[in-house]
This record gives C-alpha cells, structure tokens and sequence, in this order.
C-alpha cells in the first residue's frame, strides 16, 4: 500500500510534502506533485503536513479520486 496526492494537488502544488518524506519519494511532476508507490513506506508523513489536505491513505481514497494511483504508477513508469 501506499499514499496518493490526489486533484487537490493540481490547485496548490505546495510541495512541503517533499521534505518530510524519509525515503524521497515525492516527485514534482508538471500539473501536481506524484508519490511513488513502490517506493512509500507508508509512514503518513506527508499527509500530516499537505495544507490541502490532499494526500490519502490508498485504502481511504475518496470515490473519484481512485484514479490518482494509477496517475502516479504511470509517472513513475515513464520517468
């Protein structure tokens, strides 16, 4: 498992998400900022400090919201 950055991200890009993440694993990508989820530890981080509250669990993803997972799988792919 691992956590996601969802829409919420598009709109604020702050980035302090960035530096609490123990393993580096957060990348600014061109319209939001991307967590890499083979590489998350889960360890909720980032969650706690995103000023828009748009970081979730991947379990607790919000309907609709589902698909930035694969957004991220597939910007880690291709990166």
């Amino acid at each position: 498992m691992a956590y996601v950055i969802t829409s919420l991200c598009e709109e604020e890009k702050a980035g302090e998400c960035v530096a609490v993440c123990p393993v580096d694993c957060i990348r600014e990508g061109d319209d939001q900022f991307y967590i890499d989820p083979d590489v998350c530890i889960d360890c909720g981080a980032c969650e706690g400090v995103c000023p828009v509250q748009a970081i979730f669990y991947e379990e607790d993803l919000p309907e609709g919201e589902v698909l930035y997972l694969e957004k991220a799988r597939k910007f880690f792919t291709n990166t």
